[in-house]
């Protein structure tokens, strides 16, 4: 699918006019324009060329994405930035100022006699003369609305502003002429004709239906603005700059220049910048920005790394093996945004209305006029009648009532930790039939924290704990991490330990009182001591239950085991239990391994595990299940 940007656009029907035009090319296969990112998918044969020239004959602006940037560009991201909501603010801002004025004049004075200066006393002329003026000054603050409306009036596709502005239009003509007749009627000292036409003007609605519809406009871009966050936070994963060694030199370039077979080299706390294999080194990457798991995973050489993921331990050294839009991270921010750009079928629908409805709007306030001028009425009264038509079916509800609903149904869900991408979404989540639920950070804490722990024999648990606590404090692991911290929980005492270094296959050691202390796996330990039988029985047992089993000694003396893992949310088991009452499938989706998974999975009580997947497959697994009913992904991050 070829992405698009296109401008100009400003409500459903100008959306599904650019579709149209576009569809009708040559070699189009498929064509979804999304008014939220103001963007367009196109599948086919057909050249950008000639993709660009339909949506520019139609009346709008089209250029196409990705030309001169990876996905992940800033070019993008400044695209998706809301520039739409500032703007729209201060043009409600200063419509709202001249309405509350125009509004004393016209309403508070004539209906509620509200005092004004002793100079309009008995001066109706000037009272219609500064509510004209105050019209004139709200309708060029919000003259988009007349610009957008008629150049799709000469494009023979009418949207939503033409209706808006032949309605706002149509009520200022009239309530001009009656403001001329006015004073003729002056002239002629006729002032019950005076009186007369003082009730005939509508200069207040003309500006209260450009000020109604800002409002509903700037509600929608706020809307859009936080619906597309999420596609910048994607981009913003994106690492700018790699370290290259070129000629036995490191060299610092920004990202666009990094190409495939290239050498780099990545330090401990770096973003890995490229996907690639490690050449050279040991480490711990943390991948929970591709996976959403907590615990890094070890990487040695030959094993493949991915952009956005971070070195956590030691130096690598890598070859560049995808670059640019073919990264994992490029990849998945394409598919996102390919999402974006299409549509649910109802939202097709509401496009084929959109198509027809102000067109339809426009033709009954002809016939309306036309009916009332053959049954022998004025022209005057019979023109009041029509734009009564196009006044009262200006899209009020369309541009004001759907943002102000969509917002408090928004507002309800967020007050309860639910965030809807669009009005569909919140439409669909009550035919939901089957729920995919991501483990790290949902089901689970996020975090590993002790579960367990196994003094050897003849060793108490306070000995292995204080030890285990010493010789972890200097590692940035998260696995160490979450020992410390059970330590300062339990008050132990920390004793300062030296020669501390880590050791290849994921393992520590440090001097602490003249003894070598050696902490990590079991292949790990197993150098420095004997891990007797049950002991190892035990782990292989924790391990099942999806505990990850950190071994320690002193000198060639196995002192215990400790067990780690990421443990389940309190409220887990029961929201679960909950929604399989409802009678909804649960299914548990995860990078970790398939071990782990089921243990985790059997604790909360799914239907169904599918562990190992990164997050291009998990999408693979939500198009599978969505053969079988409806289906809610839940989880965090890139998820």
């Amino acid at each position: 699918m070829e992405q698009y940007l296109v401008t100009g656009m400003s409500c459903a029907a100008c959306s599904a006019r650019v579709e149209k035009a576009v569809s009708k090319v040559k070699g189009v296969t498929s064509c979804s324009v999304s008014l939220l990112t103001n963007s367009m998918g196109v599948e086919g044969t057909a050249s950008p060329e000639a993709i660009i020239q339909a949506v520019q004959q139609a009346g709008y602006g089209a250029s196409k994405k990705g030309a001169e940037s990876t996905p992940a560009a800033g070019s993008d991201s400044d695209a998706l930035a809301d520039h739409e909501t500032p703007v729209l603010r201060k043009r409600l801002i200063a419509s709202v100022g001249f309405l509350a004025v125009l509004m004393y004049l016209s309403m508070g004075h004539m209906m509620w006699n509200w005092p004004l200066p002793s100079f309009f006393n008995g001066n109706h002329i000037a009272m219609g003369l500064v509510q004209m003026l105050l019209t004139i000054i709200i309708m060029v603050i919000n003259r988009k609305f007349f610009v957008s409306g008629f150049q799709s009036l000469l494009h023979r596709s009418p949207n939503m502003d033409t209706l808006v502005a032949l309605g706002s239009g149509a009520a200022f003509v009239y309530s001009t002429y009656a403001l001329f007749a006015m004073t003729d009627a002056q002239v002629k000292g006729d002032m019950d004709t005076v009186m007369h036409y003082m009730h005939e003007f509508y200069f207040e609605s003309a500006a209260m239906i450009l000020t109604l519809i800002t409002v509903g406009k700037m509600l929608e871009a706020h809307s859009k603005g936080k619906t597309t966050s999420a596609l910048k936070g994607l981009m913003n994963l994106s690492p700018k700059t790699a370290v290259l060694l070129r000629d036995g030199a490191e060299v610092t370039v920004p990202i666009e220049q990094v190409h495939k077979g290239d050498i780099f080299v990545v330090r401990p706390g770096e973003s890995i910048p490229v996907d690639g294999v490690i050449l050279d080194g040991t480490s711990a990457i943390n991948e929970s920005a591709l996976t959403g798991e907590s615990i890094p995973v070890d990487k040695s050489q030959g094993d493949s790394v991915s952009a956005a993921t971070i070195n956590q331990s030691g130096f690598l050294r890598c070859k560049a093996t995808r670059v640019g839009e073919d990264t994992t991270l490029s990849q998945i921010i394409r598919m996102v945004s390919d999402a974006a750009a299409t549509k649910a079928p109802i939202a097709k629908v509401a496009d084929k209305v959109s198509g027809i409805f102000v067109p339809a709007v426009i033709a009954i306030a002809i016939v309306t006029i036309a009916v009332w001028l053959l049954v022998g009425q004025s022209v005057g009264y019979a023109l009041a009648r029509g734009i009564s038509v196009l006044v009262i079916s200006c899209p009020c509800a369309l541009g004001l009532a759907t943002p102000v609903a969509i917002m408090v149904g928004n507002g309800v869900g967020a007050k309860h930790g639910i965030l809807f991408k669009t009005a569909v979404s919140l439409e669909e989540a009550g035919k939901v039939q089957i729920v995919a639920l991501d483990k790290t950070g949902t089901i689970t804490c996020g975090e590993p924290k002790v579960t367990d722990i196994l003094p050897s024999e003849g060793i108490t648990l306070e000995a292995l704990l204080s030890m285990a606590v010493s010789l972890e404090q200097k590692s940035e692991h998260p696995l160490a991490k979450a020992i410390l911290e059970y330590g300062k929980e339990q008050n132990l005492q920390i004793a300062e330990v030296t020669e501390f270094q880590a050791l290849p296959g994921n393992g520590l050691t440090a001097v602490l009182d003249g003894h070598t202390l050696y902490g990590g796996n079991a292949s790990c330990i197993a150098k420095a001591a004997r891990i007797p039988d049950a002991m190892q029985a035990k782990a292989q047992e924790l391990a099942n239950a999806g505990k990850t089993p950190l071994f320690f000694s002193r000198d060639d003396v196995f002192l215990g085991m400790i067990a780690v893992a990421d443990v389940l949310k309190e409220e887990s088991p029961e929201a679960i239990r909950q929604l399989r009452n409802m009678g909804i499938q649960v299914v548990m989706l995860t990078g970790d391994n398939e071990q782990t998974a089921k243990a985790i999975g059997k604790q909360a009580g799914v239907d169904h595990v599918i562990a190992g997947v990164l997050p291009d497959g998990k999408e693979a697994v939500i198009r599978k299940l969505s053969k079988q009913g409806k289906v809610a992904m839940v989880g965090d991050g890139i998820n």
